[in-house]
């Protein structure tokens, strides 16, 4: 049984310019992950990384995750290959000039999101594009103020593994034109076909604002040897039927984008539950980032 998909991006008419060209800066596990979403609803894509061989590492993960839902019978091989036909991995931002919306998906690191959105405001000639930033933490408008153009910036924040999670939050900022969310919310269900709960612009939005404290609890319970991390996965997903445990969610997260999120947080309401444990920081220092390093709180082959 395969999956339908889409011969085209749905028509938007009431809320501007249908969306055909999406432009992705990024293309990590996020970025990757937006991309493929993005090709399978019929949509051209151009995604941006840092130079050449960052891009061939991009289009090698994101030819993996197609071929994965085609093992998997989600896709035919005739529409895995057509998703693929549709994306570009360049090494660098100019192929970005014409795009109806980009997707910022770079590390959570300010600065860094902060250089994205100074130079697509450069190169993003468009000026009805939709500028979108997939950050989870970060406030949207500290961003926006960055361009020229702020009433155009929304946060779309995407969850991990993006082809599977059906979520999508959508932030608007102080200065996020209703049209620029209208716009951006119909993107988001009507052509990827995924929910959308909308947040005020503040650290941490609704998901990881109730998610992190959470995740934070259970690594402080493990450094004070309250139980191991074993333990403490094994107890939630048992006990409390999770489909996966708090330390092995914050490896498959990353621990050094916990630890960014629980910084966000901790600086923004500057209340205790938010500040990352000691634990988790000499975690991140020593390289230990969960599954894209191979060891967090476990290990993986």
């Amino acid at each position: 049984m395969t999956e339908p998909v889409t011969a085209g991006p749905a028509p938007l008419p009431e809320h501007g310019a249908p969306v055909r060209r999406v432009g992705i800066v990024g293309c990590g596990l996020m970025g990757s992950g937006i991309a493929e979403v993005c090709a399978r609803a019929g949509l051209d894509v151009v995604v941006a990384e840092s130079g050449a061989a960052a891009a061939a590492a991009g289009r090698s993960r994101i030819a993996r995750s197609l071929e994965r839902a085609a093992d998997a019978g989600k896709l035919t091989a005739a529409d895995r290959d057509a998703a693929l036909d549709r994306i570009a991995v360049t090494g660098g931002l100019d192929g970005l000039d014409d795009p109806d919306l980009v997707i910022e998906a770079v590390a959570e690191d300010e600065t860094a999101k902060l250089e994205v959105f100074r130079r697509l405001d450069a190169v993003v000639r468009r000026q009805d594009a939709v500028l979108a930033t997939n950050t989870s933490s970060l406030p949207v408008i500290r961003l926006a103020a960055a361009t020229r153009r702020p009433e155009h910036v929304v946060g779309l924040h995407f969850f991990n593994p993006v082809p599977v999670l059906p979520l999508v939050e959508l932030v608007p900022s102080l200065l996020t034109s209703e049209h620029t969310a209208r716009r951006a919310e119909s993107f988001v269900t009507q052509v990827l076909g995924k929910q959308v709960v909308r947040a005020r612009d503040q650290s941490g939005f609704v998901v990881n604002a109730l998610l992190v404290p959470y995740l934070l609890a259970a690594v402080r319970m493990v450094e004070s040897g309250t139980a191991s991390a074993e333990d403490v996965d094994r107890a939630m997903t048992l006990g409390c039927a999770h489909p996966l445990g708090p330390l092995a969610l914050t490896d498959l997260i990353g621990l050094d984008t916990t630890r960014a999120i629980a910084e966000s947080l901790y600086g923004e309401f500057r209340e205790p539950r938010y500040a990352p444990p000691p634990l988790l920081a000499r975690m991140v220092d020593a390289g230990l980032h969960g599954r894209k390093t191979g060891r967090g709180f476990h290990t993986y082959h």
